[in-house]
């Protein structure tokens, strides 16, 4: 056997890993029974809120185990949460769009949790809209092949390559549903004439599909356009990672949950304690105890002691492992391992609160805009990172549009924003968390004032004047609410080394410590990490059982 063809199966199984959990038997895990424990003894200690801890909480509690979910905010839901501002305005933190089961005609099925049944999601009424210099498309809801139809108008003499890269991406995720349904158990000596569209992406980005298939670059770029959603662009981005969220999305459409983000994390949250467990906001942990290599509870800031079988970290791993844990003995290769690995970018955002329906006046009925000054993704990154907005585009959210009751009568809730890295508010940090802030303010707010400008010369004739509260959030502002190492918003960047099992395995070289959420398997975005709640404890089942 050709020495290449064991890498490909090798690395392909490797990859593919990262999906398994879909087939999740949950008739075949253990079961708690109800066991009296003592005041401050748990089955599982959950140290972060975050959809992922969130997840792997409600499964604990699921099955009947009591777990301890630790959040150190005010509130559960990590990036999944909203604020109020003066005048009935409240601002949903992250969520844009998301995929969701249908039951009985309502799109209320959270994957995996089909007992939580009091999160409505509404249909975007086009799925998004696109804008670059010469084109302004608007991508329909749940009607993918309207929209290669559309783009074959556009471009009638790339007909055969657009055809042929949405082939690529149904038939990566038609290869990958298949592995997953086979639980991985499948015959690697036909694996590439069973799973041809996995082996046609080995070891290549997603930039490299596309520039097999297609030669205009302003097509590349527009078949591309959702590669903000996964934090890098096509040329460093794993195929797998924009193939099959982007056909899912393109296929089942997108959704908005009444009640916005907030309302899903509300949501586990009361499964959690219904079930059992116990939720404890504005607690940090400041210790994971350990003995012998092995975790068996923490030490929060108030200085009490709570132990129990694992403790699963939704919190970053770099606060995991740097400033929880006191013996790193055993983590020299680990940690060397994770300061390698890149991390994401984080975000600028500039949330609105609009003193009349400027969204209507205007005549603007998309909820979801992405604004492109260029058709080069790798141009766009490095301003992002540079945190260069007066050459990059941006996105807004109108979601005014998605249903009625979104903002206090008669008036709009918007947010604009950008991919931004962290490097260029380093400077600020200390001054910042003393709360001397003069300087900062000034550049966060010169910035916005960038991102406003823009958006009203483009697309809402009238914002500045319009505007009764504006808040600004800088990669600052997310490590203040969530800690996230460097504001990530996307854990680990999920480069083409760094996907599927090749991204922090949820054990660690600490017995009993798992990762739960976007810094480990399978990565980022709300329904990656809710299945990565729900496979972290899938492995500490089997594990137990």
């Amino acid at each position: 056997m050709e020495t290449n063809l064991i890498e490909r199966r090798d690395f392909i199984k490797k990859v593919l890993s990262g999906v398994a959990f879909l087939s999740l038997d949950w008739q075949a895990f253990p079961k708690g029974f109800g066991n009296l424990l003592n005041e401050n003894e748990y089955d599982a200690i959950i140290i972060g809120s975050g959809l992922g801890g969130l997840s792997c909480a409600a499964a604990f509690a699921r099955q009947g185990f009591k777990p301890l979910l630790i959040e150190q905010h005010y509130k559960v839901g990590g990036y999944a949460t909203t604020f109020m501002r003066p005048g009935g305005y409240e601002f949903d933190v992250s969520l844009h769009s998301t995929t969701i089961g249908e039951r009985n005609g309502i799109h209320n099925l959270i994957p995996g949790y089909p007992e939580i049944e009091d999160v409505e999601f509404e249909p975007h009424p086009n799925l998004y809209r696109v804008i670059f210099p010469d084109y302004d498309i608007k991508v329909p809801q749940k009607n993918i092949t309207a929209y290669i139809n559309k783009l074959i108008e556009l471009f009638p003499d790339e007909k055969n390559g657009i055809d042929g890269i949405f082939e690529d991406m149904e038939g990566i995720t038609n290869d990958i549903e298949k592995y997953s349904a086979a639980g991985g158990k499948v015959d690697m000596n036909t694996f590439a004439n069973d799973f041809p569209y996995l082996v046609k992406g080995f070891n290549r980005t997603w930039g490299s599909l596309v520039d097999a298939r297609i030669t205009n670059s302003k097509l590349k770029a527009i078949v591309s356009s959702l590669w903000g959603y996964y934090g890098l662009p096509p040329s460093k981005l794993s195929p797998y990672y924009y193939a099959m969220p982007t056909f899912g999305y393109l296929k089942n459409g997108g959704y908005y949950p009444r009640g916005k983000s907030q309302k899903i994390s509300d949501a586990f949250e009361k499964f959690i304690e219904e079930q059992g467990g116990k939720v404890m906001i504005k607690s940090r942990v400041e210790k994971i105890l350990t003995k012998d290599n092995t975790a068996y509870g923490v030490v929060t800031d108030d200085g009490k002691e709570y132990t129990a079988k694992v403790v699963i970290s939704n919190a970053n791993t770099f606060d995991t492992f740097n400033k929880m844990l006191d013996d790193k003995g055993a983590l020299k290769d680990y940690l060397e391992r994770m300061e390698n690995l890149s991390v994401s970018l984080s975000s600028f955002q500039v949330f609105l609160g609009l003193k009349k329906d400027l969204v209507k006046e205007t005549g603007v009925t998309d909820t979801e805009i992405f604004y492109n000054t260029s058709y080069d993704p790798d141009a766009d990154y490095e301003s992002m990172k540079k945190a260069d907005l007066d050459n990059g585009g941006y996105a807004v959210t109108l979601y005014d549009n998605v249903y009625r009751g979104y903002s206090p009568k008669g008036k709009n809730t918007l947010n604009i924003l950008t991919l931004q890295g962290f490097d260029h508010w380093g400077k600020y940090k200390d001054d910042y968390f003393k709360d001397n802030k003069d300087e900062y303010n000034k550049e966060k707010e010169r910035m916005a004032d960038i991102l406003i400008d823009k958006t009203e010369k483009t697309l809402l004739p009238g914002l500045r004047d319009a505007i009764e509260v504006k808040e600004i959030g800088t990669p600052l502002t997310n490590i203040r609410y969530t800690s996230n190492y460097k504001g990530a918003i996307y854990g680990f960047d999920q480069t083409l080394d760094n996907s599927g099992s090749t991204r922090l395995d949820h054990s660690t070289p600490i017995k009993n410590l798992y990762l739960s959420g976007a810094w480990t398997k399978p990565g980022h975005g709300y329904g990656g990490v809710i299945y990565s709640g729900l496979q972290c404890f899938g492995e500490i089942m089997k594990e137990w059982g």
